[in-house]
């Protein structure tokens, strides 16, 4: 039973943070992209965002449209959920697994916006809902070297599909070498 107790115990906590961190990471991502401030969505994020980064701005101010208040906040957010169930970690190693846990988070963001965003091609084209608007603006910075690259044929936007490819490759691939080439185990992620 005490094990059954710790383990939904170490799940709420995870859990917590994972959604504290993924609410600063997406403010972080809203800015960088220059998402529409008017949106409901966006303007939800800033409410429950701004009480912990607008006293950080005064110490740590934005540089070139990045909010590197909220970079640091995730950050600090994942070194903590990962000192909580972790001992005998070096802050180095932390602070890597951080950010590595971070670059994958990010991938997966803009993932799961483009399944989203295909989604909403295919069932309702043309219509307005402040979530796709919103997906459109964050993926659109991402989508665009690919349409540079590959025109629409025929109606069908075949450079989603090589964004996804390029995420999977950097996501899967990419990460966990980089993780093995700095001597640490790619399970951490």
């Amino acid at each position: 039973m005490n094990n059954a107790i710790g383990g939904a115990g170490y799940f709420l906590v995870t859990v917590l943070f994972n959604l504290a961190t993924f609410a600063f990471l997406v403010r972080f991502i809203l800015q960088a992209v220059r998402a529409d401030f008017y949106n409901p969505i966006t303007q939800g994020i800033v409410r429950l965002t701004d009480p912990v980064l607008r006293p950080l701005r005064r110490l740590i101010p934005s540089a070139g449209g990045l909010d590197l208040a909220a970079l640091l906040v995730a950050i600090l957010l994942q070194m903590l959920a990962i000192l909580l169930f972790t001992s005998g970690a070096s802050i180095v190693t932390v602070l890597l697994v951080s950010a590595f846990k971070l670059l994958s988070l990010v991938l997966d963001i803009y993932f799961w916006a483009l399944v989203v965003i295909v989604i909403i091609s295919w069932v309702a084209p043309g219509t307005y809902n402040p979530a796709a608007a919103l997906l459109q603006q964050i993926t659109e910075p991402l989508l665009a070297p690919f349409r540079r690259l590959i025109p629409p044929v025929g109606g069908l936007d075949f450079s989603v599909m090589v964004a996804f490819l390029v995420l999977i490759v950097i996501r899967d691939y990419l990460l966990p070498g980089l993780l093995l080439e700095v001597g640490l185990n790619p399970g951490l992620l």
